[in-house]
Protein backbone atom coordinates (compact mmCIF):
# COMPACT_ATOMS: atom_id res chain seq x y z
CA UNK A 1 0.00 0.00 0.00
CA UNK A 2 1.27 3.48 -0.81
CA UNK A 3 1.79 5.34 2.44
CA UNK A 4 3.95 8.23 1.27
CA UNK A 5 1.72 11.32 1.30
CA UNK A 6 2.89 14.11 -0.97
CA UNK A 7 -0.38 16.01 -1.05
CA UNK A 8 -0.27 19.57 -2.21
CA UNK A 9 -2.86 22.24 -2.77
CA UNK A 10 -2.45 23.35 -6.33
CA UNK A 11 -3.82 25.78 -8.87
CA UNK A 12 -3.53 25.62 -12.61
CA UNK A 13 -2.04 29.01 -13.33
CA UNK A 14 0.99 28.32 -15.53
CA UNK A 15 1.13 30.82 -18.36
CA UNK A 16 -2.54 31.60 -17.70
CA UNK A 17 -3.66 28.31 -19.26
CA UNK A 18 -6.42 27.86 -16.69
CA UNK A 19 -7.24 29.22 -13.28
CA UNK A 20 -8.73 26.17 -11.63
CA UNK A 21 -8.23 25.49 -7.95
CA UNK A 22 -7.75 21.83 -7.24
CA UNK A 23 -7.52 21.85 -3.47
CA UNK A 24 -7.82 18.38 -2.08
CA UNK A 25 -8.33 19.85 1.37
CA UNK A 26 -11.50 21.56 0.17
CA UNK A 27 -13.13 18.30 -0.80
CA UNK A 28 -14.84 15.96 1.56
CA UNK A 29 -15.65 12.39 0.69
CA UNK A 30 -13.50 9.49 1.76
CA UNK A 31 -14.49 6.15 3.11
CA UNK A 32 -15.32 5.77 6.73
CA UNK A 33 -18.89 7.08 6.82
CA UNK A 34 -21.68 4.75 7.85
CA UNK A 35 -23.59 3.29 4.91
CA UNK A 36 -27.10 1.95 5.18
CA UNK A 37 -27.70 -1.62 4.06
CA UNK A 38 -29.35 -0.48 0.83
CA UNK A 39 -29.51 -2.07 -2.61
CA UNK A 40 -30.41 0.15 -5.55
CA UNK A 41 -31.97 -1.60 -8.55
CA UNK A 42 -31.32 0.23 -11.82
CA UNK A 43 -33.14 -0.23 -15.13
CA UNK A 44 -31.83 1.20 -18.39
CA UNK A 45 -32.11 0.58 -22.12
CA UNK A 46 -28.69 2.06 -22.85
CA UNK A 47 -26.26 -0.75 -23.58
CA UNK A 48 -22.58 -1.25 -22.84
CA UNK A 49 -19.86 -1.70 -25.46
CA UNK A 50 -16.98 -2.80 -23.22
CA UNK A 51 -16.02 -2.61 -19.54
CA UNK A 52 -12.35 -2.07 -20.34
CA UNK A 53 -12.09 1.75 -20.52
CA UNK A 54 -9.65 1.50 -23.45
CA UNK A 55 -12.36 -0.12 -25.55
CA UNK A 56 -15.44 2.08 -25.18
CA UNK A 57 -16.46 5.72 -25.35
CA UNK A 58 -20.26 5.61 -25.34
CA UNK A 59 -22.33 6.92 -22.43
CA UNK A 60 -23.69 3.49 -21.48
CA UNK A 61 -20.19 2.12 -20.99
CA UNK A 62 -18.91 5.30 -19.37
CA UNK A 63 -21.58 5.20 -16.67
CA UNK A 64 -20.34 1.79 -15.55
CA UNK A 65 -16.70 2.87 -15.89
CA UNK A 66 -17.33 5.96 -13.75
CA UNK A 67 -18.52 3.77 -10.90
CA UNK A 68 -15.81 1.09 -10.90
CA UNK A 69 -12.72 3.07 -11.90
CA UNK A 70 -11.02 6.18 -10.56
CA UNK A 71 -9.54 9.09 -12.45
CA UNK A 72 -6.88 11.54 -11.32
CA UNK A 73 -9.36 14.42 -11.40
CA UNK A 74 -13.14 14.52 -11.53
CA UNK A 75 -16.19 16.77 -11.86
CA UNK A 76 -18.61 16.80 -8.92
CA UNK A 77 -22.24 18.04 -8.78
CA UNK A 78 -22.53 21.79 -8.62
CA UNK A 79 -18.98 22.44 -9.80
CA UNK A 80 -18.00 22.73 -13.46
CA UNK A 81 -14.22 22.67 -12.96
CA UNK A 82 -12.02 19.68 -12.06
CA UNK A 83 -11.32 18.68 -8.45
CA UNK A 84 -8.93 15.98 -7.18
CA UNK A 85 -10.06 12.38 -7.13
CA UNK A 86 -7.03 10.06 -7.02
CA UNK A 87 -4.49 12.89 -7.24
CA UNK A 88 -3.61 16.56 -6.89
CA UNK A 89 -2.46 18.07 -10.20
CA UNK A 90 -0.91 21.21 -11.56
CA UNK A 91 0.61 22.74 -14.68
CA UNK A 92 4.36 23.21 -14.20
CA UNK A 93 4.66 24.78 -17.65
CA UNK A 94 2.09 25.17 -20.45
CA UNK A 95 3.13 21.73 -21.74
CA UNK A 96 3.98 19.79 -18.55
CA UNK A 97 1.30 18.67 -16.12
CA UNK A 98 2.20 16.88 -12.87
CA UNK A 99 -0.07 14.76 -10.67
CA UNK A 100 0.70 13.42 -7.19
CA UNK A 101 -1.36 10.47 -5.97
CA UNK A 102 -3.20 10.51 -2.67
CA UNK A 103 -2.11 8.02 -0.03
CA UNK A 104 -3.57 4.56 0.61
CA UNK A 105 -5.01 4.04 -2.87
CA UNK A 106 -5.71 0.40 -3.73
CA UNK A 107 -7.44 -1.56 -6.44
CA UNK A 108 -10.35 -3.87 -5.68
CA UNK A 109 -7.96 -6.84 -5.66
CA UNK A 110 -5.86 -5.19 -2.88
CA UNK A 111 -3.01 -4.30 -5.25
CA UNK A 112 -1.49 -0.90 -4.50
CA UNK A 113 -2.26 1.87 -6.99
CA UNK A 114 1.03 3.51 -7.96
CA UNK A 115 2.32 6.03 -10.46
CA UNK A 116 3.41 3.20 -12.73
CA UNK A 117 -0.25 2.11 -13.01
CA UNK A 118 -1.18 5.60 -14.16
CA UNK A 119 1.49 5.59 -16.87
CA UNK A 120 0.50 2.07 -17.90
CA UNK A 121 -3.17 3.06 -18.20
CA UNK A 122 -2.45 5.89 -20.62
CA UNK A 123 0.22 4.03 -22.58
CA UNK A 124 -2.01 1.01 -23.24
CA UNK A 125 -5.07 3.09 -24.12
CA UNK A 126 -3.07 5.00 -26.74
CA UNK A 127 -1.32 1.85 -28.00
CA UNK A 128 -4.49 -0.24 -28.31
CA UNK A 129 -6.22 2.61 -30.14
CA UNK A 130 -9.46 0.68 -30.21
CA UNK A 131 -11.83 2.07 -32.89
CA UNK A 132 -14.61 2.25 -30.31
CA UNK A 133 -12.29 3.57 -27.61
CA UNK A 134 -11.27 7.07 -26.48
CA UNK A 135 -7.63 7.36 -27.58
CA UNK A 136 -8.46 10.17 -30.03
CA UNK A 137 -9.14 12.43 -27.05
CA UNK A 138 -5.44 12.54 -26.19
CA UNK A 139 -4.01 13.86 -29.44
CA UNK A 140 -1.93 16.44 -27.54
CA UNK A 141 -0.38 13.90 -25.14
CA UNK A 142 3.29 13.23 -25.90
CA UNK A 143 4.22 10.82 -23.13
CA UNK A 144 3.74 10.04 -19.45
CA UNK A 145 6.77 10.02 -17.16
CA UNK A 146 6.96 8.32 -13.75
CA UNK A 147 8.75 10.70 -11.39
CA UNK A 148 8.53 8.51 -8.30
CA UNK A 149 6.14 6.00 -6.75
CA UNK A 150 3.33 8.55 -6.38
CA UNK A 151 4.10 11.18 -9.04
CA UNK A 152 3.61 11.30 -12.80
CA UNK A 153 4.24 14.06 -15.34
CA UNK A 154 2.29 14.38 -18.56
CA UNK A 155 4.39 15.90 -21.33
CA UNK A 156 2.17 17.55 -23.93
CA UNK A 157 3.00 18.09 -27.59
CA UNK A 158 1.57 21.59 -27.36
CA UNK A 159 -0.38 23.75 -24.93
CA UNK A 160 -3.83 22.27 -24.29
CA UNK A 161 -6.34 24.27 -22.27
CA UNK A 162 -8.63 21.23 -22.05
CA UNK A 163 -6.15 18.71 -20.61
CA UNK A 164 -7.27 18.87 -16.93
CA UNK A 165 -10.82 18.23 -18.12
CA UNK A 166 -9.66 15.23 -20.14
CA UNK A 167 -8.29 13.71 -16.94
CA UNK A 168 -11.82 13.73 -15.50
CA UNK A 169 -13.14 11.48 -18.26
CA UNK A 170 -13.36 7.71 -18.11
CA UNK A 171 -10.84 7.70 -20.97
CA UNK A 172 -8.37 8.51 -18.18
CA UNK A 173 -9.52 5.67 -15.91
CA UNK A 174 -6.67 4.07 -13.95
CA UNK A 175 -6.26 0.31 -14.37
CA UNK A 176 -4.08 -2.29 -12.67
CA UNK A 177 -0.93 -3.01 -14.69
CA UNK A 178 -0.74 -6.46 -13.08
CA UNK A 179 -4.16 -7.42 -14.47
CA UNK A 180 -4.78 -5.60 -17.76
CA UNK A 181 -2.79 -6.62 -20.86
CA UNK A 182 -0.75 -3.82 -22.41
CA UNK A 183 -1.75 -4.41 -26.02
CA UNK A 184 -5.31 -5.73 -26.02
CA UNK A 185 -8.60 -5.40 -24.16
CA UNK A 186 -9.30 -7.35 -20.98
CA UNK A 187 -12.42 -9.57 -21.00
CA UNK A 188 -15.32 -7.76 -19.34
CA UNK A 189 -15.73 -10.21 -16.48
CA UNK A 190 -12.13 -9.73 -15.32
CA UNK A 191 -11.99 -5.94 -15.00
CA UNK A 192 -10.86 -4.38 -11.72
CA UNK A 193 -10.62 -0.74 -10.69
CA UNK A 194 -10.19 1.42 -7.61
CA UNK A 195 -13.52 3.26 -7.74
CA UNK A 196 -16.40 3.28 -5.26
CA UNK A 197 -17.79 -0.06 -6.49
CA UNK A 198 -16.32 -3.40 -7.41
CA UNK A 199 -17.85 -5.53 -10.16
CA UNK A 200 -19.01 -8.86 -8.69
CA UNK A 201 -21.23 -10.13 -11.50
CA UNK A 202 -21.66 -9.31 -15.17
CA UNK A 203 -23.80 -10.83 -17.90
CA UNK A 204 -23.28 -8.80 -21.10
CA UNK A 205 -26.48 -7.19 -22.32
CA UNK A 206 -28.40 -8.49 -19.30
CA UNK A 207 -27.21 -7.51 -15.85
CA UNK A 208 -24.40 -6.44 -13.54
CA UNK A 209 -23.88 -6.29 -9.80
CA UNK A 210 -21.74 -3.58 -8.21
CA UNK A 211 -20.83 -3.82 -4.53
CA UNK A 212 -19.43 -1.06 -2.36
CA UNK A 213 -15.62 -1.05 -2.17
CA UNK A 214 -14.74 -0.63 1.51
CA UNK A 215 -11.22 0.64 0.83
CA UNK A 216 -12.22 3.32 -1.65
CA UNK A 217 -10.46 6.66 -1.14
CA UNK A 218 -12.05 9.36 -3.23
CA UNK A 219 -14.76 12.01 -3.42
CA UNK A 220 -17.74 9.65 -3.86
CA UNK A 221 -18.10 7.21 -0.93
CA UNK A 222 -21.25 5.18 -1.66
CA UNK A 223 -24.36 5.83 0.41
CA UNK A 224 -25.63 2.38 -0.55
CA UNK A 225 -24.09 -1.07 -0.33
CA UNK A 226 -24.96 -2.50 -3.71
CA UNK A 227 -26.27 -1.60 -7.15
CA UNK A 228 -28.05 -4.15 -9.34
CA UNK A 229 -28.16 -3.05 -12.98
CA UNK A 230 -30.45 -4.59 -15.55
CA UNK A 231 -30.32 -3.75 -19.23
CA UNK A 232 -33.58 -3.87 -21.17
CA UNK A 233 -34.22 -3.98 -24.89
CA UNK A 234 -36.76 -1.16 -25.11
CA UNK A 235 -38.23 1.85 -23.36
CA UNK A 236 -41.46 -0.02 -22.63
CA UNK A 237 -39.50 -2.64 -20.68
CA UNK A 238 -37.86 0.03 -18.51
CA UNK A 239 -41.25 1.62 -17.89
CA UNK A 240 -42.72 -1.72 -16.83
CA UNK A 241 -39.84 -2.41 -14.43
CA UNK A 242 -40.41 0.96 -12.78
CA UNK A 243 -44.19 0.70 -12.55
CA UNK A 244 -44.23 -2.87 -11.21
CA UNK A 245 -41.59 -2.08 -8.58
CA UNK A 246 -38.83 -4.35 -9.86
CA UNK A 247 -36.57 -1.31 -10.39
CA UNK A 248 -35.86 1.61 -8.05
CA UNK A 249 -34.28 3.88 -10.65
CA UNK A 250 -34.58 4.18 -14.42
CA UNK A 251 -32.65 6.38 -16.81
CA UNK A 252 -31.50 6.61 -20.43
CA UNK A 253 -33.48 4.98 -23.19
CA UNK A 254 -36.90 6.00 -21.85
CA UNK A 255 -39.01 7.32 -24.70
CA UNK A 256 -41.00 10.57 -24.39
CA UNK A 257 -44.39 8.87 -24.34
CA UNK A 258 -43.30 6.40 -21.66
CA UNK A 259 -41.78 9.25 -19.67
CA UNK A 260 -45.08 11.09 -19.89
CA UNK A 261 -46.87 8.04 -18.46
CA UNK A 262 -44.33 7.67 -15.66
CA UNK A 263 -44.87 11.29 -14.60
CA UNK A 264 -48.46 10.40 -13.82
CA UNK A 265 -47.56 7.35 -11.70
CA UNK A 266 -48.13 8.16 -8.00
CA UNK A 267 -45.39 5.86 -6.72
CA UNK A 268 -42.67 7.46 -8.84
CA UNK A 269 -40.76 10.73 -9.05
CA UNK A 270 -39.29 12.20 -12.22
CA UNK A 271 -36.27 14.43 -11.70
CA UNK A 272 -34.94 16.48 -14.60
CA UNK A 273 -32.02 18.76 -15.34
CA UNK A 274 -30.48 20.56 -18.27
CA UNK A 275 -28.19 18.39 -20.34
CA UNK A 276 -25.54 18.91 -22.95
CA UNK A 277 -26.82 15.92 -24.90
CA UNK A 278 -27.36 16.47 -28.61
CA UNK A 279 -28.71 14.49 -31.56
CA UNK A 280 -27.54 14.85 -35.13
CA UNK A 281 -27.35 13.03 -38.44
CA UNK A 282 -23.87 12.57 -39.89
CA UNK A 283 -22.88 11.84 -43.49
CA UNK A 284 -20.30 9.24 -44.47
CA UNK A 285 -17.94 10.48 -47.16
CA UNK A 286 -17.25 6.98 -48.47
CA UNK A 287 -20.47 7.43 -50.43
CA UNK A 288 -19.95 8.96 -53.87
CA UNK A 289 -23.22 10.89 -53.69
CA UNK A 290 -22.50 12.17 -50.16
CA UNK A 291 -19.15 13.57 -51.30
CA UNK A 292 -21.10 16.07 -53.39
CA UNK A 293 -21.57 19.11 -51.17
CA UNK A 294 -24.89 20.21 -52.77
CA UNK A 295 -26.47 16.91 -51.65
CA UNK A 296 -25.53 17.52 -48.03
CA UNK A 297 -26.61 21.15 -48.19
CA UNK A 298 -29.95 20.24 -49.75
CA UNK A 299 -30.68 17.81 -46.92
CA UNK A 300 -29.79 20.53 -44.40
CA UNK A 301 -32.15 22.92 -46.19
CA UNK A 302 -35.09 20.51 -45.82
CA UNK A 303 -34.78 19.47 -42.16
CA UNK A 304 -37.65 20.77 -40.03
CA UNK A 305 -36.39 20.56 -36.43
CA UNK A 306 -39.52 22.06 -34.90
CA UNK A 307 -41.65 19.26 -36.33
CA UNK A 308 -39.20 16.58 -35.16
CA UNK A 309 -39.05 17.89 -31.59
CA UNK A 310 -42.82 18.28 -31.34
CA UNK A 311 -43.99 15.22 -33.28
CA UNK A 312 -41.41 12.70 -32.06
CA UNK A 313 -40.46 14.05 -28.63
CA UNK A 314 -43.63 15.87 -27.54
CA UNK A 315 -41.66 19.08 -27.04
CA UNK A 316 -39.37 17.55 -24.39
CA UNK A 317 -36.24 18.49 -26.37
CA UNK A 318 -35.18 21.76 -28.02
CA UNK A 319 -34.36 22.37 -31.69
CA UNK A 320 -30.61 22.77 -32.19
CA UNK A 321 -28.93 24.71 -34.99
CA UNK A 322 -25.28 23.97 -34.20
CA UNK A 323 -23.24 20.99 -33.08
CA UNK A 324 -22.37 23.09 -30.02
CA UNK A 325 -25.45 23.42 -27.80
CA UNK A 326 -26.66 26.59 -26.16
CA UNK A 327 -25.02 27.55 -22.89
CA UNK A 328 -21.45 27.16 -24.15
CA UNK A 329 -19.16 30.09 -24.89
CA UNK A 330 -18.99 30.89 -28.60
CA UNK A 331 -22.30 29.20 -29.47
CA UNK A 332 -23.97 30.48 -32.61
CA UNK A 333 -27.00 29.16 -34.52
CA UNK A 334 -24.95 28.60 -37.66
CA UNK A 335 -27.47 26.36 -39.47
CA UNK A 336 -30.30 28.85 -38.88
CA UNK A 337 -28.03 31.64 -40.12
CA UNK A 338 -27.15 29.67 -43.25
CA UNK A 339 -30.47 28.00 -44.17
CA UNK A 340 -33.11 30.13 -42.42
CA UNK A 341 -36.35 28.09 -42.62
CA UNK A 342 -36.91 24.66 -44.24
CA UNK A 343 -37.53 25.20 -47.97
CA UNK A 344 -38.20 22.73 -50.75
CA UNK A 345 -37.61 25.42 -53.38
CA UNK A 346 -34.20 26.37 -51.99
CA UNK A 347 -33.18 22.71 -51.68
CA UNK A 348 -34.18 22.06 -55.29
CA UNK A 349 -32.16 25.07 -56.41
CA UNK A 350 -29.09 23.83 -54.49
CA UNK A 351 -29.27 20.46 -56.29
CA UNK A 352 -29.91 22.06 -59.67
CA UNK A 353 -26.98 24.45 -59.32
CA UNK A 354 -24.79 21.46 -58.49
CA UNK A 355 -25.97 19.58 -61.57
CA UNK A 356 -27.51 16.80 -59.48
CA UNK A 357 -30.67 15.10 -60.70
CA UNK A 358 -33.50 14.34 -58.30
CA UNK A 359 -34.54 12.18 -56.62
CA UNK A 360 -31.25 11.42 -54.86
CA UNK A 361 -31.13 7.96 -53.26
CA UNK A 362 -29.84 7.77 -49.68
CA UNK A 363 -29.54 5.04 -47.04
CA UNK A 364 -30.22 6.28 -43.51
CA UNK A 365 -29.03 4.18 -40.58
CA UNK A 366 -30.05 4.21 -36.91
CA UNK A 367 -29.88 2.02 -33.82
CA UNK A 368 -33.22 1.31 -32.08
CA UNK A 369 -32.51 1.96 -28.37
CA UNK A 370 -29.00 3.24 -27.66
CA UNK A 371 -29.91 6.83 -28.54
CA UNK A 372 -33.34 6.52 -26.97
CA UNK A 373 -36.52 4.62 -27.72
CA UNK A 374 -37.66 7.24 -30.22
CA UNK A 375 -34.62 6.93 -32.51
CA UNK A 376 -36.61 4.93 -35.05
CA UNK A 377 -39.42 7.48 -35.08
CA UNK A 378 -36.89 10.29 -35.50
CA UNK A 379 -35.23 8.54 -38.43
CA UNK A 380 -38.65 7.87 -39.97
CA UNK A 381 -39.60 11.55 -39.66
CA UNK A 382 -36.40 12.64 -41.40
CA UNK A 383 -37.14 10.13 -44.16
CA UNK A 384 -40.68 11.53 -44.44
CA UNK A 385 -39.46 15.13 -44.67
CA UNK A 386 -36.85 14.36 -47.33
CA UNK A 387 -39.18 12.24 -49.45
CA UNK A 388 -42.06 14.74 -49.13
CA UNK A 389 -39.89 17.18 -51.07
CA UNK A 390 -39.67 14.79 -54.01
CA UNK A 391 -35.92 15.42 -54.05
CA UNK A 392 -34.80 12.32 -52.16
CA UNK A 393 -35.58 8.63 -51.89
CA UNK A 394 -34.56 7.26 -48.48
CA UNK A 395 -34.10 3.67 -47.33
CA UNK A 396 -34.05 3.12 -43.56
CA UNK A 397 -31.76 0.50 -42.01
CA UNK A 398 -31.30 -0.34 -38.33
CA UNK A 399 -28.87 -2.45 -36.31
CA UNK A 400 -28.19 -3.16 -32.63
CA UNK A 401 -25.65 -0.78 -31.05
CA UNK A 402 -22.43 -2.81 -31.41
CA UNK A 403 -23.08 -3.62 -35.07
CA UNK A 404 -24.37 -0.10 -35.75
CA UNK A 405 -21.09 1.46 -34.58
CA UNK A 406 -19.09 -0.79 -36.87
CA UNK A 407 -21.40 -0.25 -39.84
CA UNK A 408 -21.52 3.53 -39.37
CA UNK A 409 -17.72 3.73 -39.40
CA UNK A 410 -17.48 1.36 -42.37
CA UNK A 411 -19.74 3.53 -44.52
CA UNK A 412 -22.71 1.16 -44.68
CA UNK A 413 -25.01 4.20 -44.43
CA UNK A 414 -24.93 7.42 -46.45
CA UNK A 415 -26.43 9.19 -43.47
CA UNK A 416 -26.63 7.93 -39.90
CA UNK A 417 -28.22 8.98 -36.63
CA UNK A 418 -25.93 9.78 -33.74
CA UNK A 419 -26.06 11.10 -30.21
CA UNK A 420 -23.36 12.94 -28.34
CA UNK A 421 -22.70 13.75 -24.72
CA UNK A 422 -19.48 15.68 -24.04
CA UNK A 423 -16.76 14.42 -21.75
CA UNK A 424 -16.15 17.81 -20.20
CA UNK A 425 -17.95 21.18 -20.20
CA UNK A 426 -16.15 22.92 -23.04
CA UNK A 427 -17.22 23.73 -26.59
CA UNK A 428 -14.20 21.92 -28.02
CA UNK A 429 -15.75 18.59 -27.11
CA UNK A 430 -18.69 19.18 -29.46
CA UNK A 431 -16.53 20.10 -32.44
CA UNK A 432 -13.14 18.36 -32.41
CA UNK A 433 -14.61 14.82 -32.00
CA UNK A 434 -16.64 15.31 -35.20
CA UNK A 435 -14.35 17.43 -37.34
CA UNK A 436 -10.70 16.59 -36.76
CA UNK A 437 -9.37 13.99 -39.21
CA UNK A 438 -12.69 12.23 -39.70
CA UNK A 439 -13.75 12.46 -36.08
CA UNK A 440 -14.82 9.80 -33.63
CA UNK A 441 -17.05 8.04 -36.18
CA UNK A 442 -14.35 8.22 -38.87
CA UNK A 443 -16.88 9.38 -41.45
CA UNK A 444 -14.21 10.45 -43.93
CA UNK A 445 -14.69 14.20 -43.54
CA UNK A 446 -11.35 15.99 -43.75
CA UNK A 447 -10.81 19.73 -43.67
CA UNK A 448 -7.46 21.42 -43.25
CA UNK A 449 -9.29 24.57 -42.18
CA UNK A 450 -11.19 22.69 -39.47
CA UNK A 451 -7.96 21.14 -38.21
CA UNK A 452 -6.23 24.53 -38.07
CA UNK A 453 -9.13 26.15 -36.24
CA UNK A 454 -9.27 23.31 -33.71
CA UNK A 455 -5.55 23.57 -33.03
CA UNK A 456 -5.98 27.33 -32.60
CA UNK A 457 -8.77 27.11 -30.02
CA UNK A 458 -7.16 24.28 -28.06
CA UNK A 459 -3.90 26.18 -27.75
CA UNK A 460 -5.49 29.54 -26.98
CA UNK A 461 -5.36 30.93 -23.45
CA UNK A 462 -7.82 33.73 -24.16
CA UNK A 463 -11.53 32.93 -23.84
CA UNK A 464 -12.58 35.76 -26.16
CA UNK A 465 -10.30 34.41 -28.89
CA UNK A 466 -11.50 30.85 -28.30
CA UNK A 467 -15.15 31.90 -28.58
CA UNK A 468 -14.41 33.62 -31.89
CA UNK A 469 -12.70 30.51 -33.21
CA UNK A 470 -15.62 28.38 -32.05
CA UNK A 471 -17.98 30.58 -34.10
CA UNK A 472 -15.75 30.16 -37.15
CA UNK A 473 -15.85 26.38 -36.72
CA UNK A 474 -19.63 26.32 -36.43
CA UNK A 475 -19.96 28.43 -39.58
CA UNK A 476 -17.66 25.98 -41.38
CA UNK A 477 -19.87 23.06 -40.30
CA UNK A 478 -22.97 24.80 -41.65
CA UNK A 479 -21.22 25.35 -44.99
CA UNK A 480 -19.58 21.92 -45.38
CA UNK A 481 -22.34 19.93 -43.62
CA UNK A 482 -20.44 16.84 -42.43
CA UNK A 483 -23.27 16.51 -39.92
CA UNK A 484 -26.66 18.13 -39.26
CA UNK A 485 -27.60 19.02 -35.66
CA UNK A 486 -31.21 18.26 -34.70
CA UNK A 487 -31.91 18.80 -31.00
CA UNK A 488 -30.55 19.44 -27.51
CA UNK A 489 -31.94 17.36 -24.67
CA UNK A 490 -32.71 17.22 -20.99
CA UNK A 491 -31.69 14.48 -18.59
CA UNK A 492 -34.54 12.65 -16.87
CA UNK A 493 -34.25 10.12 -14.06
CA UNK A 494 -37.27 8.19 -12.81
CA UNK A 495 -37.15 6.76 -9.30
CA UNK A 496 -39.36 5.39 -6.57
CA UNK A 497 -40.45 8.05 -4.11
CA UNK A 498 -38.43 6.34 -1.37
CA UNK A 499 -35.17 6.89 -3.28
CA UNK A 500 -33.15 9.86 -2.02
CA UNK A 501 -30.50 12.12 -3.55
CA UNK A 502 -31.68 11.61 -7.13
CA UNK A 503 -30.94 15.25 -7.93
CA UNK A 504 -27.28 14.74 -6.99
CA UNK A 505 -26.89 12.06 -9.64
CA UNK A 506 -27.86 14.46 -12.42
CA UNK A 507 -24.95 15.67 -14.45
CA UNK A 508 -25.26 17.56 -17.76
CA UNK A 509 -22.49 15.32 -19.13
CA UNK A 510 -24.54 12.17 -18.38
CA UNK A 511 -22.18 10.56 -15.96
CA UNK A 512 -24.58 8.79 -13.62
CA UNK A 513 -22.89 8.25 -10.27
CA UNK A 514 -24.65 5.62 -8.18
CA UNK A 515 -22.80 6.60 -4.98
CA UNK A 516 -25.29 9.29 -3.98
CA UNK A 517 -28.39 7.11 -4.10
CA UNK A 518 -29.95 5.76 -0.92
CA UNK A 519 -33.37 5.11 0.61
Amino acid sequence: MVILDKRRTVAITAAGVLAVSLSACAQGGTTGSTTKDVTIRVATAEGVTALDPAGAYDTGSRTVHANIYQTLLTIIPGKATPVPDAADCQFDTPTTYTCTLKSKLTFHNDHDLRASDVKFSFDRMVKIKDPQGPSALFATLGNVQVVDEVTVTFNLKRADATFPYLLTTTAAAIVDEQVFPKDKLLPDTKVVGSGPYRLTSYKPGESAVLEKFADYHGVRPPENNRVDIKWYKASADVKQALTNGSADVGFRGIGPQDLKTLRDTDSLQVVEGDAAEIRAFAFHFKSAIVKKTPVRRAVAQLIDRATITKKVYDGQVTPLFSLMPTGFGGHTESFKNEYKEPSRAKAAAILAEGGIAAPVTLTLGYTPTHFGGSAGAEAAEVKRQLEASGLFKVTLKSAPWPQFQQQARAGTYDLFHLGWVPDFPDGDNFLAPFLKDGGFYQNGYKSQLANRLIELEVGSQNNVDRDSTFRDLQTLVANDVPAIPIWQGRMSVVAGKDVKNVLETLNPLFYFYYSYLTK
